[in-house]
């Protein structure tokens, strides 16, 4: 069944069938296209052939990888002429009947050794093969959209597939030049399970009124590193397709807190504000062009900067701030005690401004926090408290933005906007690996490739220190009661050993 693979069906000639269709001939792979919808697959097949041909135009393939390529594409008529496949892979609609009965239907036209793969994203691979007579050959072969863009594809294993399938689906995908990742059949895989921490954490801060959405992306997008801020990505993605994967996945992890969507999204899903492809979502876009986007906080007008009182959880910190705050002009106390006048800065981990001014004994009206997790030469951001005196703000704002690099003012927060991000990006990466749905490589790649994160999460996490995430975890599941914040085991047993989240556990046995 599993020897070589060398002729590939493909049921479904949309975009996703299409990208598959030609990364697939383009390595030498013959490749029949089918679609039950007259014409669908001829017309592919056209647009392939016009994809290849500005391929050439622009000096990314020869002629003659060109007319290989068309060579390796044939229209097949009728789905019985898929029958001496090697492979067949269905790219139909995201629906669970329509794609059991397919294969129940392939089932009875091609040969017993012939494996059938779905490119379903958020269904189960079991329950699609359910109902057929070999469900072994059966599995998830997940490609992202745009497919020779997205080099990355989730090779998954439904309950019953046979470990050689996953083998041969593996080297297939390393034959046309992607990165195969495996992953066990669970919600979400490994991509679109990873990716909840992101997305879901934002809305629960816009919800909570910690900051607004500009704020929240700019913070995320400039100080953390992330390519686009969540809720830019929400209306880029489309609710339409975000809200019901957001819910899909909370409830087959039967109402996991981690996962739990928003309210803020089912009603701008309801209201028709599903994001740059209606003209508005979390923004506004004209033509597909961004025509409101995020506007950066202005800096207040002070005549003087009271001197500056520090106080961090660690002596590295409190040399980092000091010698920023020097650097930018205020006048530094180094005394145990702020005096009267003194504006207190402080840099906790995973508290809000109030716990901190309980922590550290300041005068709340003269308090306020950083986050010192960020990458501070790009984007800063100030946490107030309910009674921070607003002569303390703008001036805290406009010491901080004396060099020209951006700063944020938020509402009081447990782990500002960035740590608790971040925390909860790396916890959730953490709790794939505990439950050995994909190795922690498979888990790094996956993410970094098919999330466009700037690390993957788990080397994140390490780069960040286990240490100091647990910390933030732990601080912000004990002031909200929150069990989304709970850390994973795979964390803290790392964390409190002081080994790498990448360090796999020993065999038992």
């Amino acid at each position: 069944m599993t020897d070589s693979i060398n002729t590939l069906g493909l049921v479904g000639t949309g975009v996703m069938g299409a990208g598959i269709a030609q990364i697939a001939a383009q390595a030498g792979v013959r490749v029949r296209l089918f679609d039950a919808r007259e014409g669908a697959a001829q017309a592919a097949h056209g647009t392939l052939a016009a994809t290849f041909t500005q391929l050439v135009g622009k000096g990314k393939i020869t002629q003659p990888a060109m007319d290989a390529a068309l060579a390796n594409l044939q229209v097949a008529g009728r789905i019985d002429d898929l029958k001496d496949c090697d492979l067949i892979v269905e790219a139909i609609v995201e629906n669970l009947e329509a794609k059991r009965s397919l294969l129940q239907q392939l089932e009875g036209i091609v040969s017993p050794t012939c494996i059938l793969a779905t490119n379903t994203s958020s269904l189960s691979v079991t329950a699609i093969a359910n109902g057929c007579r070999q469900p072994e050959r059966v599995a998830g072969l997940h490609f992202f959209n745009p497919v020779p863009l997205m080099r990355v594809v989730e090779v998954i294993d439904g309950l019953l597939t046979a470990p050689t399938v996953g083998d041969a689906l593996l080297a297939l995908v390393a034959r046309v030049g992607h990165r195969g990742v495996r992953a066990k059949d669970t919600p979400g895989f490994i991509v679109n399970h990873a990716g909840r921490a992101y997305g879901t954490e934002a809305l629960k801060m816009l919800d909570e009124g910690v900051a607004e959405r500009g704020d929240i992306d700019r913070i995320l997008r400039d100080g953390a590193g992330f390519r686009m801020g969540p809720l830019e990505l929400l209306d880029l993605t489309g609710l339409d397709v975000s809200h019901p994967v957001m819910e899909s996945i909370y409830n087959q992890f039967y109402q996991e807190p981690r996962y739990r969507p928003s309210p803020l999204t089912r009603q701008m899903l309801v209201g028709g504000r599903l994001g740059r492809k209606a003209g508005h979502g979390f923004y506004q876009y004209q033509d597909g062009q961004l025509i409101n986007g995020p506007q950066p906080q202005p800096i207040p007008t002070v005549h003087a900067v009271p001197p500056v009182w520090i106080a961090t959880e660690d002596s590295a910190d409190y040399e980092r701030l000091s010698a920023l705050v020097i650097r930018l002009g205020a006048d530094l106390e180094r005394t145990a005690q702020p005096s009267p006048h003194a504006l207190c800065l402080l840099a906790p981990y995973g508290r809000d401004a109030t716990s901190a001014c309980l922590r550290f004994d300041t005068d709340p009206a003269h308090t306020l926090c950083i986050d010192l997790l960020t990458d501070l030469s790009r984007q800063r951001t100030l946490m107030q408290n309910p009674l921070t005196a607003s002569a303390m703000r703008d001036a805290a704002h406009a010491l901080l933005a004396a060099d020209g690099v951006g700063v944020t003012v938020i509402a009081d927060s447990v782990g500002f906007v960035a740590q608790r991000t971040l925390a909860m990006v790396v916890n959730l990466a953490c709790d794939i690996a505990q439950q050995r749905i994909a190795s922690v490589a498979d888990i790094d790649q996956a993410v970094q490739l098919g999330l466009g994160y700037p690390y993957g999460p788990l080397a994140w996490g390490d780069a960040l220190g286990p240490r100091r995430l647990l910390t933030i975890l732990q601080r912000m599941s004990e002031l909200t009661h929150d069990p989304r914040y709970r850390p994973s085991p795979w964390l803290r047993r790392r964390a409190m050993l002081g080994i790498s989240l990448r360090h796999d556990e020993p065999a038992i046995g």
